[in-house]
């Protein structure tokens, strides 16, 4: 009987944890979703992070941070073509989130850099970030792991399905 007890206790802790990977995560007026990464080889020194923000606001916010303990450094990223030739480089100044717009960090142009990762990207685990909002304030996602390679999120995954809202520490 105690192995049905915790088979059901499996069960149920798989369907809150896919349940919660759908919700979207509110800080101020702004609405995080689809919060993503992908696995990594054992020895890979660099990462990166996805996710779409919508701001439900009147006013433009700016993502000017993120934050994660599993690499030496975290930054705010954008890929671009110039004159042919593919590069990568820190916006200093963060992301604008237009009012009443969505930005999506994804593969290929906006997203999050991690930098000399303390350890892999787990498939199907997650990765744990602190995005910091201009005036929404910062507000704890965590990234689901993809499979290596992906280039997007898989219905598998819904990304965000844990958060801590620090909504109150920032500027309103």
């Amino acid at each position: 009987m105690t192995f049905f007890k915790t088979l059901a206790t499996a069960a149920a802790f798989t369907l809150l944890s896919v349940s919660a990977q759908a919700e979207h995560i509110k800080v101020g007026d702004l609405t995080v979703s689809k919060a993503w990464t992908r696995a990594t080889p054992p020895n890979a020194k660099a990462g990166a992070g996805f996710v779409t923000v919508t701001n439900n606001g009147s006013e433009a916010d700016r993502l000017v941070g993120v934050s994660s303990a599993v690499a030496e450094r975290t930054e705010i990223h954008e890929m671009a073509v110039v004159d042919g030739v593919m590069k990568m480089r820190e916006l200093e100044t963060g992301v604008e989130i237009p009012a009443g717009e969505t930005v999506t960090l994804k593969p290929g142009g906006l997203h999050i850099m991690f930098m000399g990762l303390k350890g892999k990207f787990i498939e199907n685990e997650d990765v744990p970030v602190t995005l910091t909002f201009e005036k929404a304030g910062t507000v704890d996602v965590h990234l689901a792991v993809a499979p290596m390679g992906s280039k997007e999120m898989s219905h598998d995954h819904g990304g965000d399905h844990k958060h801590d809202d620090h909504s109150g520490h920032g500027k309103n």
